[in-house]
């Protein structure tokens, strides 16, 4: 079998296009020395074409009308 390789992320720091490309920026949330709050720290960059973004937003919709059917999630109706 192949091996995957597996990435961790808090969240996505930032989502920018540029160069005819879209470029998100994943975090991950870092202790400091002081005992603060963790700081984020971006740790990778994925870049795709507008197309590939547009199709991982329709799979992230998917997923998300499946986790709202399983009641996984709670739509939030005060958001706008």
């Amino acid at each position: 079998m192949n091996e995957k390789k597996e990435i961790f992320a808090d969240g996505i720091g930032q989502i920018h296009f540029a160069g005819g490309m879209v470029r998100y920026d994943f975090i991950t949330l870092q202790p400091t020395e002081d005992g603060k709050a963790p700081e984020p720290k971006s740790n990778i960059r994925i870049i795709m074409p507008p197309q590939g973004f547009l199709a991982a937003f329709n799979s992230m919709q998917q997923l998300i009308d499946k986790l709202l059917e399983a009641g996984v999630l709670q739509k939030n109706e005060r958001a706008k």
